[in-house]
């Protein structure tokens, strides 16, 4: 396979037209990227852990129906899957009530994580909820070591939510920190950046452990990537019709790898100034596109999408 994701998926239940209704939407971060980075050629799988429920079972046929493997070895008897109960205000902007059954194995353990399936890809991509918690946070930090000392591109992207982390930020910072000699790329928010020291740190972390950083903002403003000593930004382009991006930032990192890969990229050449650039670009796109209410992998554009709207922007 060309990508690997890790992670947990989401159910979303967003309200409906009617009211008391709600529609099932299938997401969170690492099924979105491996699907938006399916959507740009590249084959690609997930190793997450859900129920053997009806939830469990929608989720993996999502995955399946968007060209993404799983590569979790069953469903559970213990029902795992997330579910996310979404409020919108007036203004488009979203809330969440997480439900999970009590008790239950939040993700994959240790001994889920097949080596063969590491050894067979290009990137592996993690991402920081699954560090808060037991077993998930080492079976995540397992798999982004196993796939560093395999020689693969580690990617991983920052997003810390209050409620994984119960409002400890130290000791999310802490844990990020401590995985970054594992991970040539780190997607970062502003407020997570500021979160483990904001630019001067993410200069010292570059230095110190070779990282290629892009804090990404979407919209407008574009991405700021970090590299080789130095930092620069690619503008982005505002989608005029964006209500809400959840799912964004996700297409931009499923773009933005897809095109690092297509374009030759690897751990073993790492990257170039040029490579990042065209990378970030198309990621600019791809997010941009990712629009509005039809749920995040709905909305998650195709490299023809994304091709055009560059070709036209010429």
């Amino acid at each position: 396979m060309d990508i690997i994701t890790i992670g947990e998926m989401v159910i979303d239940f967003i309200p409906g037209t009617e009211e008391g209704s709600y529609i099932r939407n299938p997401g969170g971060a690492p099924a979105n990227v491996a699907i938006a980075a399916a959507r740009n050629g590249l084959s690609a799988g997930i190793f997450c852990k859900v129920g053997d429920d009806d939830f469990g079972r929608f989720l993996i046929q999502t995955l399946e129906d968007n060209q993404v493997t799983p590569l979790s070895p069953e469903l559970c008897r213990e029902a795992v899957t997330t579910m996310a109960f979404v409020s919108l205000s007036p203004g488009g902007e979203r809330s969440f009530t997480f439900a999970r059954k009590p008790g239950a194995d939040m993700f994959l353990r240790v001994s889920d994580i097949r080596d063969e399936y590491l050894a067979g890809c290009k990137v592996i991509h993690g991402g920081s909820c699954s560090l808060s918690k037991g077993e998930a946070r080492a079976a995540t930090i397992h798999t982004l070591k196993r796939g560093h000392e395999m020689g693969k591109m580690v990617s991983f992207d920052v997003n810390y939510r209050n409620l994984m982390w119960d409002d400890d930020r130290q000791a999310a910072a802490d844990t990020v920190m401590g995985i970054l000699p594992y991970v040539d790329l780190l997607k970062i928010s502003e407020e997570e950046a500021d979160m483990i020291g904001g630019r001067e740190s993410i200069h010292r972390v570059m230095k110190q452990n070779q990282v290629a950083v892009v804090i990404e903002t979407l919209g407008a403003e574009g991405a700021e990537c970090f590299f080789a000593g130095s930092s620069f930004v690619v503008k982005g382009r505002r989608a005029s019709a964006i209500v809400d991006t959840t799912g964004a930032g996700d297409a931009f990192w499923g773009g933005f790898l897809s095109r690092l890969l297509i374009k030759g990229a690897d751990r073993t050449g790492i990257f170039t100034r040029e490579i990042l650039e065209d990378a970030m670009r198309y990621g600019n796109v791809s997010g941009s596109l990712c629009i509005q209410s039809k749920g995040a992998i709905a909305s998650l554009p195709a490299r023809a999408e994304i091709e055009l709207y560059l070709e036209e922007d010429r």
